[in-house]
């Protein structure tokens, strides 16, 4: 049976660094890997995942709404892991303010946006800043589908979301 988990997902920027949690060893989701904050959506956010972020982004920050400018969503990702697949919003967002509050999901860490891919980061997650590190005022959002190259090596596909009825 194929089940499906919703995430929301911030890349927080303050000038050229980019917000980044080296992620606890028992965590259940890429323990010790460097990633974004956010989280899974709860059932009252389904339809809401900017609501989930922002409270991703309260919960694991200390940031609140008013610190952040310009929130954005730029990417939704899909992908199958085992038996699930999951779909992430993931937003970008300018931080007014660098004082965070630490977690126990991890520690945060301003990393400058040249260091940001030398990180041990899930293929994915990779995969994404390689792609708005090179699409970075992009106005519409990306759809990003994870699979596999006719070789064999696994990549993502890119295809921008765009309203045929606004064409």
């Amino acid at each position: 049976m194929i089940r499906a988990r919703m995430m929301a997902t911030a890349m927080l920027f303050n000038q050229e660094d980019l917000l980044m949690m080296k992620r606890s060893e028992t965590r259940t989701l890429s323990p010790g890997l460097w990633a974004a904050v956010g989280g899974h959506l709860e059932p009252h956010e389904i339809n809401d995942p900017q609501s989930a972020v922002l409270r991703e982004i309260h919960e694991e920050t200390g940031l609140l709404q008013e610190d952040l400018e310009d929130l954005q969503l730029r990417y939704i990702l899909i992908r199958l892991n085992q038996q699930e697949v999951r779909q992430q919003f993931i937003y970008t967002s300018t931080a007014r303010r660098r004082d965070i509050t630490q977690s126990d999901e991890g520690t945060l860490h301003w990393i400058p946006r040249q260091q940001v891919l030398n990180r041990e980061i899930p293929f994915i997650f990779h995969k994404l800043l390689e792609h708005y590190f090179q699409h970075p005022s992009s106005t519409h959002v990306w759809v990003g589908t994870a699979g596999y190259e006719p070789a064999g090596a696994p990549t993502v596909r890119w295809t921008a979301l765009i309203d045929p009825q606004q064409l």
